[in-house]
């Protein structure tokens, strides 16, 4: 009897040990086949990168060979340089990284302020407002593009920066909510025993408050600086004077108005996007765990 019992246990054992040999199996073929998959499908969103980086080392030459040559022969790091000297891209970049800086000390302090209020204060209408700053959300910015445009001009403030960077100290929307859901998950007893201190509410904003918030942050300076970098619209409405341009406008305006070296226009385009590459590389820990730990309580 003791004899068919162990014959009997040890068949459950092959089998529980084959069935999990087979799920082990299974998991690996689905992983290597999810895997390629995914490569397979960035390789195809990179070869626009791809194909910048081979225009931007072409020479002029090179760059109309038909069919197209991907690894050029030779390099010609030269058209970087170029891109200095015959253009005023400097002069873009600063313009760019002045309005960037300024958009981004206008959200951090108006966001940091306005979540605060929303997360940690008792008034009477708080959650009404707070809903009504979310519906804003949904109007889309060219509704409200030519009543802006007409105060803006009635102000004085066309063809200066001003349009560009006085919005951001009233506090986006969408990084009030963010930071106004991770201010909630942080314990009312840390005001309650600053107070005690003597910590008045600013203190307990920049103080307490603020240091806790670094993943939050981090998503409001980086969305704040690839936004501002990036955007083209704005400059467009409100910049006439090409040495004040941005990047992006830069960019635009060389493409249509001077004779097109697309070996150039590839090499400005490839430093154009190279700061928001390397932001991203540094911050995609802070960016990542930032928005894992944004909850929505409340």
């Amino acid at each position: 009897m003791a004899e068919i019992a162990g014959k009997v246990q040890a068949a459950s054992e092959r089998r529980a040990a084959g069935v999990f040999w087979t799920r082990r199996r299974i998991n690996f073929v689905q992983q290597v086949l999810g895997y390629t998959v995914l490569t397979a499908i960035a390789f195809v969103f990179m070869i626009p990168m791809f194909w910048t980086i081979s225009a931007a080392l072409k020479t002029k030459a090179q760059t109309y060979v038909f069919p197209p040559v991907w690894i050029p022969n030779p390099v010609n790091w030269d058209n970087f340089a170029r891109v200095f000297r015959e253009w005023p891209f400097l002069v873009f970049v600063r313009n760019s990284l002045i309005i960037v800086f300024w958009n981004i000390l206008g959200q951090v302090l108006s966001v940091s302020l306005v979540a605060y209020g929303f997360a940690r204060l008792r008034f009477p209408g708080r959650d009404t407002l707070f809903l009504i700053m979310l519906a804003t959300l949904m109007i889309p910015y060219q509704v409200t593009l030519i009543p802006t445009f007409i105060m803006y001009k009635l102000l004085g403030w066309i063809n200066t920066y001003l349009p560009l960077t006085v919005p951001a100290f009233t506090g986006g929307p969408f990084f009030i909510f963010l930071m106004r859901q991770y201010m909630m998950t942080i314990p009312l007893e840390l005001d309650d025993a600053a107070r005690i201190d003597g910590c008045n509410t600013f203190q307990i904003l920049f103080k307490i408050l603020m240091p806790l918030c670094i993943p939050p942050l981090a998503i409001v300076v980086v969305f704040s600086f690839v936004w501002t970098w990036n955007d083209f619209f704005g400059p467009l409405i409100y910049l006439q004077d090409h040495m004040k341009y941005t990047v992006a406008l830069g960019l635009n305006f060389f493409r249509g108005h001077v004779r097109v070296e697309w070996n150039l226009l590839m090499a400005a385009s490839l430093m154009a996007v190279t700061p928001c590459l390397v932001l991203y590389f540094f911050a995609q820990r802070l960016l990542i765990g930032g928005i894992a730990s944004v909850g929505l309580k409340g």
